[in-house]
């Protein structure tokens, strides 16, 4: 048996998922077409910031939360009927997440290329 590194994860998940800009993911924002969603830990957003408009769900605990019969959908936090754009440090995680959601069945998933990096450099606004 192999096992896969992390570059051969993220390299497999890169081809079945959708990838958007920080400016893309703007637009979204503000058209109002997307759950912007922060998959970084909550250490990350205290160190660097928060994203203004954007829903936190530490990696770790994205299916939890993502499930449909999770609280976050009952209590209509997050709209099931818009794209879920993900983003974390760099675009690892969010990328491998996005997999893992379309996965779970989830067709309007995307990640940011960059991830907070390139959030910080955008007309996106850090809180």
């Amino acid at each position: 048996m192999t096992i896969k590194t992390i570059q051969n994860l993220v390299s497999e998940a890169m081809g079945e998922i959708k990838t958007i800009d920080a400016d893309e993911a703007y637009q979204m924002v503000q058209n109002k077409n997307c759950n912007l969603i922060d998959i970084r830990e909550s250490n990350e957003l205290e160190n660097t910031g928060s994203v203004e408009g954007a829903s936190h769900i530490p990696r770790g605990m994205l299916e939890v939360y993502l499930d449909p019969n999770s609280p976050i959908f009952q209590n209509g936090e997050i709209d099931q009927n818009k794209e879920f754009v993900l983003f974390c440090a760099g675009g690892v995680r969010s990328a491998l997440a996005v997999k893992s959601l379309k996965d779970m069945g989830y067709q309007k998933v995307s990640h940011i290329d960059g991830g907070f990096g390139s959030i910080a450099s955008s007309k996106f606004k850090i809180i």
